[in-house]
């Protein structure tokens, strides 16, 4: 409870700055929310005792396993698969807590995964580790909806995007592309939609936030087969789609360690841009229309358009905001600009030096000093790309990076005299 504040209560009722009934409100508040404190941190830790105490017996069973028969390993292999849906059942039949549900669910996901991995071993079973993770996936996946579990749900999301890399990345599967990936993330999608909806502001429905895009981050790379070039306009036509999804009022309106999408969609067409801005990246042979990446190219365009036009006709777009449309931008470069190399590095660098100023522009009518920084930053990585590809006397090097410098100081300096000025007037 916010003891300061509930002490202060009395006076300002006294001075008639509130009602009796606004504070009896201010301090129900205060101690609901201080009541449901512990109970998120017993879920917490519920959680994590529940990972002890599945480690703990895997190691105590692993130090004798050698030492029993194949009938004693079978019924160690199946027992802690029935004590962890003994207290699932328990946890739904009796209505408990949500701190039994998350931690039951947690020990159970554990428990499905030694289990097939004991049997498998006892029997000598032939399998790859993909198939044995997809296995355990499809096996928990409805822990989520019958337990309405969170960590259960983190949980698969990691699993899955594991499946994915070992299908896309893995020594011994390359080119298979992990379609099933989609499928499974889609079968998560409802229990994060709830989440949005009722606890759109909580901290665990932060942690979806930043755990959904990282997710496809990471695995959009195993959808490219043959045209790699491709891939780097896929990966920026991702990060565009999370960057406007991230200005929908729905999670721009929320705090920024909150929006995940808006963070990492914003880096990432930076990141991306940089990488495209140097000479060498536009000698790339043409891609052919029929091929995966470019349906999926594609695919990830309409989206962005069709979430763009969405915000248009709900008249969201009030400023012009180049990281909005800087994916249609980067398309039709990639269609005009392969195997022009001037042509391409000549405008990427231009867009580059446009999303700094873009960037700047939006933290100055903020007053948002992370995001003018942010800006700033944009444009020296610019500098320091062309420090490295271009063939500058070292004279015109250090005068560029003395005048981004010094822009650096102004900029900061000049706001801050405005944030002071706004202050004063507000006072008077």
């Amino acid at each position: 409870m916010n003891s300061k504040l509930i002490k202060e209560l009395p006076e300002l009722i006294t001075n008639n700055v509130i009602s009796q009934e606004v504070a009896s409100n201010i301090e129900e508040y205060y101690q609901s929310k201080h009541s449901n404190a512990p109970n998120r941190l017993f879920t917490v830790f519920g959680v994590l005792g529940s990972l002890l105490v599945g480690l703990g017996i895997i190691l105590i069973l692993a130090h004798n396993w050698d030492g029993f028969t194949r009938e004693t390993k079978t019924i160690f292999a199946f027992l802690p698969l029935l004590i962890g849906q003994c207290f699932t059942a328990f946890s739904i039949l009796k209505h408990k807590s949500k701190a039994w549900k998350e931690a039951s669910g947690t020990f159970l996901f554990f428990a499905i995964g030694s289990s097939i991995s004991l049997v498998s071993q006892i029997y000598n079973i032939p399998g790859d580790l993909g198939t044995y993770v997809l296995t355990w996936i499809v096996l928990s996946l409805p822990l989520i909806y019958l337990l309405k579990s969170n960590a259960v749900a983190i949980l698969n999301i990691i699993f899955i995007s594991f499946y994915a890399f070992d299908m896309g990345y893995g020594y011994f599967s390359v080119n298979q592309t992990p379609w099933l990936y989609l499928v499974l993330m889609t079968v998560i999608l409802p229990h994060y939609i709830k989440l949005l909806k009722h606890q759109r502001t909580e901290n665990i429905t932060s942690i979806f936030n930043w755990l959904f895009p990282l997710s496809l981050i990471i695995v959009l790379g195993t959808f490219v087969n043959t045209i790699s070039e491709l891939g780097f306009l896929m990966y920026l036509l991702l990060f565009s789609l999370f960057y406007n999804i991230g200005k929908l009022p729905f999670f721009d309106h929320q705090k920024l360690r909150k929006n995940g999408y808006l963070v990492f969609g914003s880096l990432g067409i930076v990141i991306m841009a940089l990488t495209m801005s140097f000479d060498g990246f536009w000698y790339m042979e043409r891609f052919f229309l029929n091929a995966q990446e470019t349906y999926i190219s594609l695919l990830l365009f309409v989206v962005n358009l069709a979430i763009l036009i969405y915000a248009y006709s709900h008249k969201w777009l009030k400023e012009f905001n180049l990281f909005q449309y800087v994916f249609i931008l980067f398309t039709v470069l990639y269609v005009l600009g392969l195997n022009i190399p001037v042509f391409g590095t000549l405008i990427v660098n231009l867009i580059v030096l446009a999303l700094g100023i873009t960037t700047v522009k939006i933290g100055a009518d903020k007053f948002h000093f992370g995001v003018l920084n942010y800006g700033l930053i944009i444009i020296t990585a610019l500098v320091a790309c062309r420090f490295l590809d271009t063939s500058m006397s070292f004279v015109i090097r250090g005068l560029l990076f003395v005048s981004v410098g010094l822009g650096f100081f102004l900029t900061n300096y000049i706001m801050l005299k405005k944030q002071k000025a706004n202050v004063k007037s507000l006072k008077h």
